[in-house]
């Protein structure tokens, strides 16, 4: 046999696609796995397609997730994310991904690594080994699997299927141990101001019009204009160190924000500033994200939530003014390049200090092809 067979599971989380392996089917954490999950996605590719693999080319599409028996005393499963590197032979474990943190529980449901109901709801707990945090992931099931079909809509997913909601639990400091990892809600970084927030992911968020831009961009403009991405790139590798990380590409991410107004997404709907909160666009592995990656959601609505942050400064009049309905305290309605997401976040005080709690999130997810990946 010229190549060997791996068995895998590709799969849609999100917006995200994924290769999903079991933990038992793969060598232990190393090179040897890390040779495995590059030849199958189709990285190195020095022409940026993965054209030799099963990846899309852009981060988004670029992704491993490997699942096994828990190591945590409350969860059912292990996950382990990898981020795959389109153009270099590197596999990025720093922080995890949010989407597809919403294959995990389909995928274990259907491989049986979990009880499920014939029909109904099945709540998987889920031990990310990124982060060392629990995700509860509530799947709904018909006949045995995870139901694929529903009425929830995502923006940046044609179509509609089943609603998955992921409460990740304890966010706060997934990378740096500290939900502000400097001690402040704001600090000059680079010239200018910021927010270093450490909530699922470490993120930093600047203002839009501070580098030059509105907010509203189409992610083509944003990855076209040299002069923006170099800016952004400056005050993420700066941030990185005041947070005490190695500026990886992958993590922390920059995002810049701005107040609601009106914008177009990319499918071509039209959304009026009192349909978001505020206005994000965050830049994932060296290009504008076509929607908005969901743990920088997660961190973003986090951030909202914390007096003094660049985030909350640029939450809309109707939020700061405590006119929120009861049913969306806490939640923030981001407008990103494929639309509005609504992601709801809990956070406390502790010990004098801002705490999150959980943050609370929905998206879908489909099983797109299993069976045998070959790696040479």
């Amino acid at each position: 046999m010229t190549q060997h067979r791996v068995r895998a599971v590709y799969m849609r989380g999100g917006t995200s696609r994924c290769l999903c392996f079991n933990a038992e089917d793969l060598p232990r954490p190393g090179r040897e796995r890390d040779a495995i999950l590059l030849a199958a996605l189709g990285s190195p590719d020095p022409y940026g397609r993965q054209l030799n693999g099963l990846g899309g080319g852009i981060s988004s599409l670029s992704k491993a997730c490997v699942i096994g028996p828990p190591s945590h005393p409350e969860a059912d499963v292990d996950y382990t994310f990898g981020q795959v590197d389109v153009k270099s032979p590197l596999v990025h474990y720093t922080g995890n991904c949010g989407n597809c943190s919403s294959a995990i529980g389909p995928f274990a449901i259907d491989e049986k690594l979990v009880a499920a109901p014939a029909d109904g709801e099945a709540v998987v707990k889920i031990h990310n080994t990124n982060t060392k945090k629990l995700i509860v992931a509530h799947v709904p099931v018909k006949d045995g699997e995870a139901a694929v079909d529903g009425d929830f809509e995502l923006p940046g997913v044609p179509g509609k299927g089943a609603r998955i909601a992921l409460d990740f639990l304890d966010p706060g400091g997934a990378v740096t141990g500290r939900l502000l990892p400097t001690g402040r809600a704001r600090d000059i970084v680079d010239g200018v101001e910021a927010s270093l927030v450490d909530a699922t992911n470490p993120l930093v968020f600047v203002r839009a019009r501070d580098v030059g831009l509105t907010g509203a961009e189409s992610p083509a403009d944003v990855d076209a204009d040299l002069r923006v991405s170099e800016r952004l790139e400056k005050i993420r590798a700066a941030a990185a160190r005041l947070m005490g990380i190695a500026p990886g590409p992958s993590s922390p991410k920059v995002a810049f924000v701005a107040p609601a107004s009106a914008f177009t997404s990319l499918d071509g709907s039209a959304y009026a500033a009192a349909d978001v909160d505020v206005l994000g666009r965050v830049i994932s592995m060296g290009n504008c994200h076509r929607a908005f990656a969901l743990t920088s959601a997660m961190c973003l609505a986090v951030a909202a939530q914390i007096e003094g942050t660049i985030v909350a400064e640029c939450a809309s009049p109707a939020r700061t003014a405590g006119g929120l309905p009861k049913e969306r305290r806490g939640s923030v309605r981001l407008g990103h390049p494929s639309g509005v997401l609504p992601v709801a976040a809990g956070v406390a005080t502790r010990d004098g200090a801002p705490w999150a709690e959980r943050v609370t999130v929905y998206r879908t997810a489909r099983r797109l092809m299993e069976g045998f990946v070959r790696v040479p």
